[in-house]
């Protein structure tokens, strides 16, 4: 899957109409040379529409005027009259938090429309010339990932004792669990998943977690998502057609179109261009909210990262749809979308999309591409108005050009950006890599065997089933709530699905936690994934393509490893930390974790399970003495074992039955190829 393009927004707050005052006659003199103020280039800007970032006096100006297009500034009166100005809207809603926004100079972003045929750079260089004025920007279009999709029916898979819930999918969902199987991908490699059975075992969700999933429309009605949506109660218990919060927006009661202006959802828009190809939506958004938070253990379906444990505990998803039919919002739409989730309560940011520009800093972005999204974005950081952590977190895809670096935003370094493996734990033939790049997530492979093609390897997930199917060019549907998708798109929400879990564990101990808590975790909750990184790999497109990648050059490029739920979920589970180095002796002293070293506890026994033997490469576990155990790791990758001991035994000997309570202490392994540190907490 191929995706990422230019994107665009534009704003919370209704358009304003021209007033029909008589405007004086000025000539501006500019006090700076127009070109230092406009940021970029006119090629493949919006028509129509232009946002300028104006001072302080002229703001409030416009903020307080019945006619913003004539707020009384002479200047800006008669370029408005010149220009044929038909509304002038600001950026962000100063509804809401307006001292925040006021602080962090929010309410000085405005969008110019005017008729379409004028051109957009003359008018950009007219505003650019007026001192009132400190910055143009041009209005971008942000185009939605393309995709590859298998719908596929609701199987009654054979399910195992062993599995956590009773999803009949869940086996079918590698990136969950991978136990290796050709089934599922002809050279699958057991390990190479986020460790959700084990994670599960901690946490399985919190309804306090909100999810902002930025994209298409999410299905709010779609039978294993309908119990996890965020819900808007001012709007669903008020009165339709009316903004019952006062939050700019009507309507909105599982989220926001930032298309429309309201809070109008859809996932099923049908669209075809000149030639009859069908160009409408593709259920984007709807499979990425199903890898965060499906409902778990409801009998149907699939099952997800923190969509609870079957009991109405699982994280709630906000739909903020940017993407209708074939077309994309602007950059002001899509910030005002991300304001709005900060508003409204949102903790973690999901966005599977970006721009694929060549490699430039973040300094370079902001002054060369925009600056109003970033603003957006970091208020959302900074500033998310949510119940469970201070700030809140952004988590973007890198990219599927297979590009050697990361899409913007994402890449910005404020942000978290993810890259895509397949099923055998290496890179995907798509992804971006390099620079940007965070961390690495299961973002799924087709592959062919003997000329036939086996989804099993991409991403399961949840899709509308009635939304028209793009590969059969829209004539017929999915007729199906699943499909197989593919893409650093479906990898990002296995990073979101992490964050929200590891987040929910914290709600769950009463743990207030802070963004950059969130980002230390996500960001030292890996497995390795460069060990393997040698030789090359055959790597197919959807349409059966062949062609082969160099794994050496991604090694060390994948960010810092392959995200795991379980080593996220830890730190809150009061599990100690244990770094092992492959093949060298890893010694564990009973005594060291749990007192000063000086009580002389004796350990009981020890229990390890045969999966974390088997993930290791432990061949057995040896008793050094009274106090330690000692084992050799082969293979890098996350485990636990557990130490018995009697808590008030004597220091000397151990009397059956009168030596105290038996306690357990368990411990974390995070085995790597050279590991020097524990990870967070």
């Amino acid at each position: 899957m191929r995706t990422f393009h230019n994107i665009v927004f534009a704003v919370l707050c209704g358009a304003l109409v021209v007033s029909c005052v008589k405007d004086p006659k000025f000539e501006p003199t500019p006090t700076t040379k127009p070109a230092n103020k406009i940021i970029g280039n006119a090629d493949g800007a919006l028509s129509g529409e232009l946002i300028i970032y104006v001072d302080d006096a002229t703001a409030n100006a416009w903020h307080n005027a019945s006619s913003p297009t004539r707020a009384g500034v002479v200047a800006m009166d008669a370029v408005a009259a010149e220009l044929g100005v038909e509304s002038v809207r600001p950026v962000f809603n100063m509804a809401i938090n307006a001292d925040k926004k006021r602080e962090r100079g929010m309410h000085r972003w405005f969008v110019i429309e005017f008729a379409e045929d004028t051109p957009v750079e003359s008018v950009a260089q007219r505003y650019a010339a007026m001192k009132e004025v400190e910055r143009v920007e041009y209005a971008m279009e942000f185009v939605r990932p393309e995709v590859n999709v298998v719908p596929v029916e609701s199987l009654p898979v054979t399910r195992s004792d062993s599995e956590p819930f009773n999803d009949p999918m869940l086996p079918l969902q590698w990136g969950l669990h991978n136990e290796g199987s050709s089934e599922i991908f002809s050279t699958a490699y057991a390990g190479a998943d986020i460790n959700a059975y084990e994670a599960w075992k901690y946490a399985t969700g919190n309804p306090k977690v909100v999810v902002a999933v930025v994209d298409e429309g999410v299905k709010y009605t779609h039978p294993d998502l309908a119990a996890n949506m965020w819900t808007n109660t001012a709007e669903l218990n008020g009165v339709e057609g009316v903004d019952d919060d006062g939050n700019g927006y009507i309507d909105d009661i599982y989220g926001v179109n930032t298309i429309e202006l309201n809070g109008n959802i859809s996932w099923n828009n049908r669209r075809y261009d000149s030639e009859g190809n069908y160009t409408g939506d593709v259920g984007h958004g709807t499979h990425v909210a199903g890898i965060i938070a499906a409902v778990n253990n409801n009998g149907e379906g699939i099952s997800s990262i923190a969509g609870g444990s079957g009991n109405g505990d699982g994280v709630r998803i906000m739909s903020v749809q940017i993407f209708q039919e074939s077309l994309g919002a602007d950059n002001t739409r899509i910030a005002a979308g991300i304001e709005y989730a900060a508003d409204m309560g949102a903790a973690i940011l999901q966005c599977s999309w970006g721009q694929p520009l060549s490699w430039i800093s973040d300094s370079g972005y902001e002054k060369n591409t925009g600056k109003a999204l970033i603003e957006a974005i970091k208020y959302f950081v900074e500033c998310s108005d949510n119940e469970v952590m201070d700030g809140g977190v952004a988590i973007f895809a890198a990219g599927n050009e297979g590009l050697n670096y990361t899409c913007y935003p994402g890449a910005y370094n404020q942000f978290i950006s993810v890259s895509a493996y397949a099923p055998d734990g290496l890179p995907t033939g798509y992804t971006n890599y390099h620079y940007g790049c965070n961390i690495a997530a299961p973002g799924g492979d087709f592959e062919y065997v003997d000329g036939v093609l086996n989804p099993n390897g991409a991403i399961l997930s949840t899709v509308p089933s009635e939304t028209p199917d793009v590969y059969n060019n829209g004539k017929t549907t999915y007729g199906s709530d699943y499909a197989y998708m593919t893409g650093t798109s479906m990898a990002c929400p296995y990073v979101s699905g992490v964050a929200a879990l590891a987040l929910s564990s914290a709600v769950d101990h009463g743990i207030r936690l802070t963004n950059d808590d969130l980002y230390d975790i996500i960001c030292s909750s890996v497995s390795d994934i460069d060990h393997r990184l040698y030789g090359s790999k055959t790597v197919y497109t959807y349409r059966g393509k062949v062609s082969q990648i160099v794994l050496d050059d991604y090694r060390g490029k994948m960010g810092i490893g392959m995200v795991d739920a379980l080593y996220a979920v830890s730190g809150m589970h009061g599990l100690k930390r244990v770094a092992a180095s492959l093949n060298t002796s890893t010694y564990i002293n009973i005594n060291e974790t749990i007192s000063d070293g000086k009580l002389g506890i004796k350990i009981l026994d020890f229990e390890i399970d045969k999966e974390t033997q088997k993930r290791l490469g432990i061949d057995k576990v040896n008793r050094f003495g009274e106090h330690e155990v000692y084992f050799v790791c082969r293979k890098p990758g996350i485990g636990k074992i557990k130490l018995r001991y009697y808590a008030g035994c004597p220091k000397d000997e151990y009397v059956p039955d009168m030596s105290g309570k038996i306690v357990e202490k368990e411990y974390l392994i995070i085995a790597r190829e050279n590991n020097d540190r524990g990870g967070w907490l």
